[in-house]
């Protein structure tokens, strides 16, 4: 039996019960004489997975139905799939369980592979499937809005979990009314552009080499309909990985130019007007990822996340240090977090977080 916990609570997952239910679907000659169930990983999520020993291999997902909504995960991946987005096929699904199987799609993850020298490439592709992704059809039964409350809970993880859980310092009344000046900026930045399908989490871990150039994408389940620029800057502006800003804005600059030929964004649209949607959008998205990951090592005993950390800050500062309705912010992040922040023991300078 795995057993895992998840803030108080403690999943517990019964291999034989998952091993049983897979024993249902499969035919027998697909499988050998026992199943075996080698863990591949986990994610931000609740989500387990497991390698089967099958014919030709397959992935076992237990996703805990109280935290994962595989519902919906199902039906947006049905979705990405008719638009011509490889994400793992479902073979089966027990909704009551948790339980599904899914195609596998190897271990090559665009985070392993990312180097100066294939970037160019690899992220071609992955900006190919973007715009596939956003031309799937906004359709709300399928994909929710992201709406402004929704935006303004995600940068509540901030000020709760990284500002007062992980670095201890309480809020004042004067700088709880300067950060709701600066989510009213980024909730307008957000909603003036137009609304696409969105994957919520488009970036090096969530996108896996295939054979003959394809990508496979993973962790969709939490889509929306929201910002144009949302997935772009998750993939350019990577938690994980760092690119100098000269390749950021000329690859940004070329999507807008697809984007514009596809239909996806008007003519009239500049490229200063797009990268002031893209990097307030990553301010938004990177504000909310400063509160998820110290979530997830205060909450969810995620302690690794903390190492990723300094890059998120950087290009949280970054931004905030260019334009003139995020100064606020900017000087309150340098002149009173970054000094708390310099006493922990994930702490790094900014200013080159991210670099080899």
């Amino acid at each position: 039996m795995f057993i895992y916990s998840i803030g108080e609570q403690v999943c517990m997952l019964n291999n034989d019960g998952l091993k049983n239910w897979i024993k249902e679907y499969l035919p027998g000659q697909l499988l050998g004489d026992d199943i075996d169930l080698a863990v591949v990983s986990g994610d931000a999520g609740f989500r387990k997975y497991f390698r089967i020993n099958s014919r030709p291999p397959m992935v076992a997902t237990y996703a805990p139905p109280q935290q994962e909504n595989n519902i919906g995960f199902v039906r947006i991946g049905l979705a990405l799939s008719r638009a011509g987005v490889h994400t793992p096929r479902v073979y089966a699904v027990d909704y009551k369980h948790g339980y599904l199987l899914q195609e596998d799609l190897g271990a090559e993850l665009y985070q392993d592979s990312l180097t100066a020298q294939t970037a160019e490439g690899l992220y071609e592709r992955a900006e190919a499937v973007l715009l596939k992704i956003q031309q799937v059809p906004a359709d709300t039964h399928v994909f929710p809005e992201y709406c402004v409350d929704r935006l303004r809970d995600e940068m509540a993880l901030f000020c709760q979990w990284f500002v007062v859980e992980l670095l201890g310092h309480p809020l004042t009344i004067a700088e709880q009314q300067m950060l709701e000046r600066l989510f009213d900026v980024l909730v307008n930045n957000a909603l003036e552009q137009p609304q696409v399908v969105v994957h919520r989490d488009f970036h090096s871990r969530n996108l896996m080499l295939l054979p003959n150039h394809d990508v496979g994408v993973i962790d969709f389940q939490d889509a929306v309909i929201g910002p144009s620029t949302y997935d772009l800057v998750s993939l350019l502006r990577d938690c994980y990985v760092h690119w100098p800003q000269s390749l950021v804005n000329q690859r940004m600059c070329r999507f807008l130019h697809k984007a514009k030929e596809a239909g996806l964004a008007a003519e009239d649209v500049t490229e200063q007007q797009y990268e002031r949607w893209f990097d307030l959008m990553g301010l938004q998205r990177h504000i909310k990822v400063l509160g998820i990951f110290a979530r997830l090592c205060l909450r969810d005993g995620k302690s690794g996340y903390l190492a990723d950390l300094p890059l998120v800050i950087r290009y949280t500062l970054e931004v905030a240090q260019r334009y003139a309705d995020t100064q606020d912010f900017y000087q309150w992040f340098t002149s009173v977090l970054l000094e708390i922040s310099a006493q922990q023991d994930w702490y790094q300078d900014w200013h080159t977080a991210g670099e080899a």
